[in-house]
């Protein structure tokens, strides 16, 4: 049985290098498809949300003014998240956030991101977009809220990556697929896709 965690950041912007910070963290942990706990918070990094943000987020600098601080939030997620690998969803810019919120903690942050993004570019090349909301859509997958809230995403995460690995199951052959395996996928090319699963069975 493996544990992955599922994390998804809400922030101020694009980049911590430009000084941006997180607002809100969720993580889901998910053991063989079942969700046996979560975990969210909005946090305080003393940096205010631009209107633009606020309006796609509905996240306000009023919710997080009241909020706790980021120290203490990004402590109680790195304990939560544990020794698991890690899942997200253009999981580069949550992994930024992840390694900048907890570098400046001092606290470890060398967890290995799976990417559904990039996996649901390689299984399912032909939707129209791959984007969370709207794979969730063309899959009818379970939406729980409103998109860019840190949980509903992290939860439509989970959901994905479930189906990513029945739809691989099913159309490979495969009965374990892992996320050592996920993360080797998401680096091979688009071409070698079909030559790299099918090599997998009975390995």
């Amino acid at each position: 049985m493996q544990t992955v965690a599922v994390l998804d950041f809400e922030t101020t912007g694009l980049s911590p290098a430009q000084g941006d910070r997180a607002t809100e963290i969720a993580i889901v942990l998910l053991r063989d498809g079942e969700i046996v706990d979560r975990y969210q918070s909005l946090m305080n990094a003393g940096r205010r949300i631009p209107s633009d943000v606020v309006a796609l987020t509905g996240i306000t600098n009023d919710m997080i003014a009241s909020a706790p601080p980021v120290a203490s939030v990004m402590r109680e997620a790195a304990a939560f998240v544990g020794n698991h690998p890690v899942v997200a969803h253009n999981a580069g810019f949550d992994r930024r956030f992840w390694q900048s919120e907890l570098g400046l903690l001092g606290v470890p942050s060398a967890h290995e991101f799976a990417c559904t993004l990039l996996v649901a570019r390689r299984i399912y090349p032909q939707a129209p977009s791959h984007r969370l909301s709207s794979l969730v859509e063309m899959l009818s997958l379970p939406k729980t809220g409103r998109a860019h809230r840190a949980m509903v995403d992290a939860e439509m995460a989970c959901h994905l990556w479930c189906r990513l690995q029945s739809d691989m199951a099913r159309t490979y052959g495969l009965s374990r697929i892992d996320h050592a395996l996920m993360s080797r996928l998401q680096k091979t090319s688009k071409a070698k896709v079909a030559m790299f699963l099918s090599s997998m069975v009975g390995a």
